[in-house]
């Protein structure tokens, strides 16, 4: 599975809290239908069969062809999805969609690092030094920090497809999150 580029329609279509909820879902847990997918997210059957098919029309599930009937299973058709700024503009709803995309992956990312902080007492030493927050400051340009993101992207994308996401002993799934923002905010360019 690659990256999706998202364009202004399927940014639109993605920023909606079901469907955000949806596709992580199938990407955090694999294949499922619609009738298990709004067990697990509390919601009715028929809202979460819209919001598939809403989702599929832009690439970003596809129905696997396993289940019968009306028990179709729905995966998610890329691992990751991303999207430029420089394209959104003139189009004031995507513009709006990218905000609200970006401030909902930040929750979700608080809230995955919380629990982790919670639960971490109880994991073995050894992950509990692994799995740990760093920063750095430094002074970049745009061109400069656009270029240092595109190399650690690349140095994931080598991992994950090194490492893959077969269980083998002694493997979790980790979620890698990379941030990059200015700091000096009072000072734009």
């Amino acid at each position: 599975m690659d990256n999706l580029h998202l364009d202004g329609r399927a940014l639109r279509v993605l920023a909606h809290p079901l469907r955000a909820r949806l596709l992580s879902e199938l990407r955090i847990n694999g294949a499922a239908t619609a009738t298990q997918l709004a067990e697990r997210l509390s919601t009715n059957t028929g809202a979460t069969s819209y919001h598939l098919r809403k989702l599929a029309e832009v690439n970003l599930v596809v129905e696997t062809g396993e289940g019968t009937g009306k028990q179709r299973f729905w995966a998610p058709a890329q691992e990751s999805h991303s999207w430029s700024e420089a394209e959104l503009e003139g189009d004031p709803d995507a513009i709006a969609a990218s905000g609200w995309l970006r401030q909902h992956y930040f929750n979700h990312f608080g809230e995955q690092l919380a629990k982790w902080d919670d639960q971490r007492r109880f994991w073995p030493v050894e992950w509990r030094d692994a799995a740990h927050t760093s920063d750095l400051m430094f002074t970049a340009t745009a061109g400069e920090l656009d270029e240092l993101m595109t190399e650690l992207e690349s140095v994931m994308t080598r991992f994950s497809e090194r490492l893959g996401h077969e269980p083998r002993p002694g493997a979790r799934r980790v979620s890698v999150t990379l941030n990059a923002v200015p700091i000096d905010l009072d000072d734009r360019p």
